[in-house]
């Protein structure tokens, strides 16, 4: 046996240990891979109080609160909602709110279930003198999910938005004036353009931010990528590949976020499982990539869903949503070129080793089958 023989089957060797390195890694990840750690919240401040409306992902309240899916089939029903109270006020007890250095006291006024798999909580706070500035530290981020993002619209003399995480969890309210309260300085008058442009520019970098960490550690959209780009071909068609899969992700996540149309997660978790197997499985036989544009973008339609359920779970502010969804898809397209920026080079040094083509492609392709039809059936079981 030649010296470049056996070089050959242990770079093979490698190759084949990588391969089921990561599928063991991703076999793990949980069913609904697209959820994000987003939530929003109104505060609004009235003479004595301050009123709040929250939203959040049912599935993060109810990681929260472990009772409240009371049979533990997996889904939270308005009944169970309704027989949460107790826990419901001590999770918004988790928001603190002080005037000139005393608490206010957490009421809670209504909480129920919302058409996009979200749950709203309705409260107030009480506190003993009006005409101060509210202090709200929303010390719940510190339970909920790493990276958490909780959108904050303060409205009082003034109205700005705050994007706040575990770290950054404090904004100030100035009051209105009325109700015996203290006229504010700026009571009357419209908000600085300059406080909204800081304001809006802050919301925008957050949720480009999110974008990044939504498709970083979205595992199954980064498997079906690499599944793609692993056949042969040139730079160009691995553009268009990747540029079709681009644009038809744009265009789901819009049509869901906007409420043109969504389908349900129940069928596009599975479908986009699905997507990742039929790459895996098609690598098999066919020999270049220099067409996948043409099922990359129908495919990329389904993983658009998949995004846009990030931003569903909650209700945005109407006035919030063309730049979260802008800034969101932008961050995504940023993440996905870092990633392929790091995949292409690699798998085009491979390309190189004799033992890659196409024994190598047929070990990573089977991984990218595998990790797929996992995902397809853990997703379907989860319902």
């Amino acid at each position: 046996m030649t010296r470049r023989s056996t070089m050959g089957k242990r770079t093979l060797a490698a190759g084949v240990g990588l391969a089921a390195m990561v599928v063991v890694s991703l076999l793990p990840a949980r069913a609904e891979a697209h959820a994000i750690g987003l939530s929003t919240g109104e505060y609004v401040a009235k003479g004595e109080t301050v009123q709040v409306k929250l939203a959040f992902a049912r599935g993060e309240v109810a990681g929260l609160l472990p009772g409240l899916d009371e049979n533990h089939d997996g889904h939270v029903t308005a009944i169970e909602v309704d027989g949460a109270k107790k826990a419901l006020e001590t999770m918004l007890a988790k928001i603190h709110v002080t005037a000139g250095g005393a608490a206010c006291a957490p009421v809670l006024t209504g909480a129920g279930l919302t058409e996009a798999d979200g749950l709203n909580v309705d409260g107030r706070f009480d506190c003993a003198t009006g005409g101060q500035a509210f202090e709200v530290d929303v010390t719940l981020l510190d339970e909920l999910s790493h990276g958490h993002r909780h959108v904050a619209r303060a409205v009082g003399a003034t109205t700005h938005d705050e994007v706040l995480y575990k770290g950054h969890a404090t904004f100030a309210i100035a009051p209105l004036a009325g109700a015996g309260a203290a006229e504010p300085a700026l009571s009357g008058a419209a908000e600085p353009a300059s406080a909204t442009r800081e304001g809006g520019a802050t919301a925008a970098w957050a949720f480009f931010k999110m974008g990044i960490e939504h498709i970083l550690t979205g595992y199954d959209h980064l498997v079906f990528l690499f599944g793609l780009v692993l056949l042969r071909a040139r730079t160009k068609e691995l553009l268009a590949v990747v540029t079709a899969f681009t644009v038809a992700h744009s265009i789901t996540l819009a049509v869901a976020v906007l409420g043109i149309f969504s389908p349900s997660p129940k069928f596009v978790e599975p479908a986009i499982a699905l997507s990742i197997a039929y790459v895996g499985i098609e690598n098999f036989f066919v020999k270049d990539g220099s067409k996948r544009w043409r099922i990359t973008f129908p495919f990329g339609l389904i993983h658009g869903f998949g995004f846009a359920g990030a931003l569903q779970e909650i209700h945005l502010p109407t006035s919030q949503v063309p730049a979260a969804l802008v800034s969101f898809n932008l961050g995504v397209e940023a993440g996905q070129l870092f990633a392929m920026s790091l995949v292409l080079p690699m798998v085009m040094l491979f390309r190189q080793k004799e033992w890659f083509e196409p024994k190598g492609v047929r070990v990573l392709s089977a991984a990218v089958a595998l990790a797929g039809g996992f995902w397809f059936v853990l997703r379907v079981a989860a319902g």
